[in-house]
């Protein structure tokens, strides 16, 4: 039975369209990085430690359980032996070499970040996204035969599955900027924080299947769902409110006019010019970057800290390494909340509200990763810290990830590609400095340092936008109707000194008749 439209606007009316874009873009974020960070907990079971590890090398809690003979120590042998045994391919790559298919993800990232953004604002959001997860999915099933025909194949899957991640994340924030009202935005970022549950799924249940089904089933298992969640994205999401086809008048009406004229479905280039020379736009810039960086750190070294140092199984390694992302995620939405009522009440300015949430998404998480390496061989003290530690980090909602909505929303998907672009070196440089400083390994000396590089970019990156940034709409989000509107005066008048001419000329010849 067909619903006629008078139907279909009263189920519209009982879930909004932007309900549902709202799930869409935090489960697109899902999708991609459930796809990006598998091969961190992958990696484990594909190159399993070997049986007789040296001294130097050993984990410093390892040891000290092995001197105590405590059953932890057994069972962590026990286990580590079992999974050698289930995982029946396993590859000798040094950890330079992991080091290098876990960054290879980042060369091409940065690059087609920059043109993501434009290419959304461009061709449309819905598209890019859509054909990025395609590609996505299908390099991430090519991937085991891929590494069972060499270490290079598998660093070129990576390559090319970076460089289709790289379009999402900008194309995302354009479509935010299409449908998200001044006084929802910060709940619409948070949305964003779907790469959070991305990885707490990931990481809790890689470790069963792996055991279960072997390493490969965890990439073909989160193939097959990126394919069916694109179904859902084709037909739910729309670029704009005027383009949904099962949109209400009255949520369209609503959207539109509390956009007002801020946002354009523009075709045009960016002003490139004045964005690169805005000071503004660098301290956001610099903020990203800080925050990126701890985010990389945890999601791409996280499993190997908790493992390595800590000494957990596969499986205890999965879920404890999840924790931290988890409590980013609730209280991503709580800040994001928390944000949106406060602007609404008009208790803050836009920019008091981007740096005083500095201290709760930069400063404190860095504080807390300094803390991290003091706790010593107590997991329950280091799992507490550094889930506190991103937790707080879902304060970016209100800082970062937001800022350059503030500056120009009509042009947030390109601001946020060159953002993103910069800020995504971290992802390339956070594996091989953390594989410098182990190399000869595990203790919690030789990670300290790598802990305090991420402390010290996570604060000085909120201090400088502390003192720099600003949440005002800057002047060039206008001005390609600015441009327009000068060129529609200056026709205007030309039309209008042409009339008065001609005018002239026939008074003129009256006369002269």
């Amino acid at each position: 039975m067909r619903l006629n439209g008078k139907h279909r606007s009263m189920c519209c009316n009982v879930i909004p369209v932007r309900l549902n874009l709202w799930l869409m873009i935090f489960t697109s974020c899902w999708v991609i990085y459930m796809l990006r960070v598998n091969i961190s907990l992958n990696l484990i079971a594909m190159v399993p430690e070997p049986a007789h590890t040296s001294a130097s090398k050993r984990s410093q809690c390892a040891s000290l359980r092995a001197a105590n003979e405590t059953f932890n120590a057994n069972m962590t042998m026990e286990d580590a032996k079992h999974l050698r045994t289930q995982s029946k391919e396993t590859f000798n790559w040094t950890m330079d070499q992991q080091g290098t298919i876990i960054g290879a993800y980042f060369w091409c990232y940065p690059f087609t970040s920059l043109v993501g953004g434009m290419a959304a604002e461009r061709w449309g959001p819905r598209y890019v996204v859509l054909v990025t997860v395609l590609v996505s999915g299908v390099l991430t099933a090519l991937s085991p035969a891929a590494a069972r025909l060499s270490y290079t194949a598998l660093v070129v899957i990576r390559f090319f599955l970076g460089s289709a991640g790289g379009f999402t994340y900008p194309a995302l924030h354009a479509l935010v900027a299409q449908w998200a009202p001044p006084a929802e935005k910060g709940k619409f970022v948070s949305a964003m924080m779907g790469g959070t549950l991305g990885i707490v799924a990931t990481w809790s249940l890689t470790g069963p299947l792996m055991e279960k089904f072997g390493w490969a089933s965890a990439f073909y298992v989160p193939a097959a769902l990126s394919f069916i969640w694109c179904g859902f994205w084709w037909y739910l999401v729309a670029d704009t409110p005027k383009e949904h086809p099962r949109i209400s008048n009255d949520e369209k009406k609503y959207i539109m006019e509390a956009l007002g004229d801020k946002v354009k479905k523009s075709k045009g280039l960016p002003p490139f010019k004045k964005i690169c020379t805005s000071f503004p736009f660098l301290a956001m810039i610099i903020l990203h970057y800080g925050n990126v960086w701890g985010l990389y750190f945890v999601m791409t070294v996280g499993p190997k800290f908790v493992s390595s140092v800590l000494n957990f199984e596969l499986q205890a390694a999965g879920v404890i390494s999840a924790l931290p992302y988890l409590a980013r995620l609730l209280l991503a939405t709580v800040f994001g909340s928390l944000g949106d009522c406060i602007l609404a009440r008009k208790m803050m300015t836009t920019t008091t509200i981007r740096k005083f949430f500095c201290l709760f998404s930069h400063i404190l998480p860095g504080v807390l990763l300094v803390l991290m390496v003091y706790t010593g061989c107590s997991t329950t003290l280091s799992v507490m810290i550094i889930t506190m530690s991103m937790g707080l980090n879902g304060a970016a909602t209100l800082t970062n990830l937001q800022n350059h909505q503030d500056l120009a929303p009509n042009y947030a998907g390109t601001l946020y590609g060159i953002a993103n672009a910069i800020g995504s070196t971290a992802g390339f440089f956070t594996p091989m400095i953390t594989a410098y400083f182990t190399r000869n390994g595990n203790t919690f000396e030789q990670w300290r340092p790598v802990f305090f590089i991420g402390a010290s970019v996570y604060i000085v990156s909120a201090i400088f936008f502390i003192l720099f940034g600003t949440g005002n709409i800057q002047s060039w989000n206008f001005i390609a109707d600015e441009d327009k509107k000068t060129e529609n005066l200056k026709e205007m008048g030309d039309t209008k000194n042409g009339n008065i001419k001609d005018s002239k000329e026939t008074s003129l010849n009256v006369t002269r008749a």
